[in-house]
């Protein structure tokens, strides 16, 4: 006999009646659903899977047990932070079954980390992806311009942080133009509009530098500061930028990007102009170097020129006495050389009858010629005889 014979045959208490795996698994999930509509659960992120649909499909589990997530796209879009495997998180979600497995799983409506909020951990997310990228990195901060031509400044056009700024710019330099920027920087989608401004900013003609200012508030009112799209902007600006992001004590993602922070918009206005008046001051400063220094190397030169002029006399009288001895040398020999030296000393010179040629040998004068002598003390005429 077959089982199913014997089934029919047997008496079976519980009267037995046979249903599809469908209807078993539609009447599990109509229960669990009415029992466990909404659940509140804890425990730890694994097997996170994040498909093009936009849906997050996640594991949670603890040291007894793991369920199935599945969150909805809609809801995915609005968590601050980004899911990530071994975080402990805190769920809130309805019960439900997956017909097709046949398994039961939450479909999670809300999630926030264990221990902190959602926001902080959207935060440190975001510091720990910009700075394993580079951006905070000091050597990629750019020097400010010394004498800015032309400085853009992203503020609302209404708030004290802009009259501060302008006020302080106007008082210290004269010879920079500012141009501001309007946006709001407060409110529901602000961080997309103050970046906007910033490329608007440092894309203008002439501007060589960007403020990106704001005055104080709580952490809320300067969320958009810490808004990623904002400190992209802020690193893609093609000249340097100031951030200027309410007060001392407040620092903003866009702080750290920036090349230079300042701590409220009135230093900002102080670190992008100079101070005419302590320009000034440089000036007759170097006035003054430049006065004592040009004094100083006048005397030098002068000391210099007497030096010269002792030296170039010593060296001329020493050339002229070089020059005396020489010609005295000179001298003595000429005078060694000289017939009249001779003829002091008891000689003659005969001259032929033209009183010009030497006469040396006795042939030159033959009988009858006319002779002159001349002596230390004149001359003589003489005629030969013989």
């Amino acid at each position: 006999m077959s089982n199913f014979s014997w089934l029919q045959a047997s008496n079976d208490p519980y009267g037995a009646v046979f249903e599809t795996v469908g209807g078993l698994t539609e009447r599990i999930k109509d229960a669990l659903e009415s029992d466990f509509g909404a659940v509140a659960i804890r425990g730890e992120v694994s097997n996170l899977a994040r498909p093009r649909s936009g849906h997050l499909y996640f594991s949670l589990k603890d040291d007894e047990a793991s369920v199935r997530v599945v969150m909805w796209r809609s809801d995915a879009q609005r968590l601050p932070f980004d899911l990530a495997d071994g975080l402990a998180v805190r769920l809130l979600g309805r019960l439900t079954v997956y017909k097709p497995r046949g398994e039961y799983q939450v479909v999670a409506q809300a999630v926030e980390p264990e221990g902190m909020g959602a926001h902080e951990l959207a935060m440190r997310q975001l510091l720990a992806r910009l700075s394993a990228e580079g951006l905070f990195d000091p050597a990629r901060k750019r020097p400010l311009p010394r004498f800015p031509r032309r400085i853009a400044v992203v503020t609302s056009p209404t708030g004290a942080a802009v009259r501060d700024l302008l006020q302080v710019t106007g008082r210290r330099w004269t010879g920079t133009d500012i141009l501001i920027v309007p946006t709001r920087v407060q409110g529901i989608g602000v961080g997309r509009e103050i970046a906007a401004a910033v490329a608007l900013a440092g894309s203008a003609p002439g501007v060589e530098v960007v403020i990106v200012a704001r005055g104080g508030g709580s952490a809320e009112d300067l969320g958009p500061f810490n808004d990623e799209v904002v400190a992209r902007a802020i690193a893609a600006c093609p000249v340097p930028v100031v951030a200027a992001v309410g007060h001392e004590i407040d620092v903003t993602i866009a702080d750290l990007v920036a090349d230079r922070r300042a701590l409220t918009p009135s230093e900002a206005g102080e670190l992008v102009v100079p101070d005419a008046a302590e320009i000034a001051m440089h000036l007759d400063r170097l006035g003054q170097a430049l006065r004592h220094a040009g004094s100083a190397r006048l005397r030098d030169a002068r000391a210099r020129l007497d030096a010269l002029s002792r030296d170039l006399a010593s060296a001329a009288m020493h050339d002229m006495e070089r020059r005396r001895h020489r010609l005295d040398r000179l001298k003595i020999s000429l005078d060694a050389l000289n017939p009249e030296a001779v003829l002091a000393r008891g000689y003659s010179l005969t001259l032929a009858e033209d009183a010009r040629t030497i006469v040396r040998d006795p042939s030159q004068a033959p009988a009858g010629t006319l002779l002159h002598t001349l002596l230390a003390a004149g001359r003589l005429r003489s005629r030969v005889e013989d």
